[in-house]
């Protein structure tokens, strides 16, 4: 990652955006870790959300760990390129951040259990940026399937702004919106982690729990 550069803060209109491509990105028949497909269809009742918490090998982990998920994959999202490359993405020039998607069985977890393990493992007040690692891609950010989990969302999101205002803590920047596309990452970032295990990950949250409105399972 691209984690000691200083990148802009000021994300590009799609007027200046770079263009991308029509070629979808290649992505691996199976999850490395979990064993299932990482692009759908998915199984009925198997629910999506994205989430952008600063350099996505890291996140991923987090989240392919947490029992009732299906399946991880990550690429980029919030944007204006389509079919993105990593580079274009780290120029500042594309407006995606780096994201997750996470596919959850609703029978074995909850949105709620998903979303506290987002604002606890990042820092939500730090904009265009994550620790050392600074630009666009690095921004905050919950992309949620419909109404309803916006709603979810939205919910957290105040639950845990008040949280951290009463820890001292500074405003929650999070960019929160209904489902946006996803373009997958590349092959080599997929469960990046798992195939090297001391890889960088410059995740570091902000200590204060996250007290979700409604219970998690």
């Amino acid at each position: 990652m691209f984690f000691l550069q200083r990148k802009s803060t000021v994300l590009p209109t799609a007027e200046q955006a770079l263009p991308g491509r029509a070629e979808a990105m290649p992505v691996p028949a199976r999850h490395e870790v979990l064993g299932t497909p990482m692009v759908p269809p998915f199984p009925a009742g198997v629910r999506t959300v994205l989430l952008g918490l600063g350099c996505f090998w890291g996140a991923e982990r987090l989240f392919w760990r947490l029992p009732g998920v299906h399946t991880t994959a990550v690429g980029y999202a919030g944007g204006h390129t389509p079919n993105p490359t990593y580079e274009e993405v780290c120029s500042g020039r594309t407006a995606h951040t780096e994201a997750v998607l996470v596919a959850w069985d609703p029978a074995q977890t909850s949105l709620e259990a998903l979303l506290k393990v987002f604002w606890e493992a990042h820092d939500p007040t730090q904009g265009m940026r994550q620790g050392n690692d600074h630009g666009t891609q690095y921004r905050s950010a919950i992309y949620a399937a419909d109404a309803a989990d916006l709603a979810v969302a939205l919910a957290s999101r105040d639950a845990y702004a008040a949280a951290l205002a009463k820890a001292g803590k500074g405003a929650v920047t999070t960019e929160i919106h209904e489902l946006t596309t996803f373009w997958y990452a590349e092959a080599y970032h997929q469960q990046y982690l798992h195939k090297v295990p001391n890889g960088y990950c410059g995740l570091a949250g902000t200590g204060v729990t996250c007290p979700m409105p409604q219970a998690v399972a």
